[in-house]
């Protein structure tokens, strides 16, 4: 079992959506880059809400720059867990990230998104006034494990972001 430890968060004043996942993989941790792992189409699709179709080819500081000029932030629910592998259900132990505080601190963030259904568990679990609070969305996730979602219907649940 492999303690994991999340990112610092990925935002600024003027982000108005915060996209949240559960705990960074494997892939992710290794790389020390939100969804590095080659097959998740978290990159693609936010690509495509952004109108930037080459994404994935940018090196990871112009795709977080992308997502800030975007008015986009990215972070975690789950600061540390241990885990074997990169399976969300495979998590043990967790502790969330300062969300409140996080939100405190940026209060421009208007929209909530929560990638896939363990970020919404653990954000639900922990954040319960939050959900009352801020506009909050389950999404499904990006992962590779979520194959039933081609990349067009991840697009289509997904747009909600582009239309803030």
């Amino acid at each position: 079992m492999t303690k994991c430890k999340s990112f610092l968060p990925n935002i600024n004043n003027t982000s108005e959506v915060l996209i949240l996942g559960s705990m960074p993989g494997v892939k992710s941790l290794s790389e020390q880059q939100y969804y590095a792992h080659p097959q998740n189409r978290f990159w693609k699709l936010i690509g495509l809400l952004c109108d930037v179709a080459d994404l994935p080819e940018f090196d990871y500081k112009e795709k977080l720059n992308i997502v800030l000029a975007n008015k986009l932030a990215l972070w975690d629910v789950i600061k540390s867990c241990k885990r074997i592998g990169s399976l969300d259900s495979d998590i043990q132990e967790e502790i969330p990230n300062n969300i409140t505080g996080l939100l405190k601190k940026y209060p421009n963030v208007r929209l909530i998104c929560l990638n896939g259904n363990k970020a919404y568990s653990a954000f639900k679990k922990y954040f319960p006034d939050l959900l009352k609070k801020y506009r909050c969305v389950k999404l499904p996730s990006t992962s590779p494990a979520n194959a039933k979602f081609r990349l067009e219907d991840l697009y289509k649940e997904w747009k909600i972001i582009s239309e803030i």
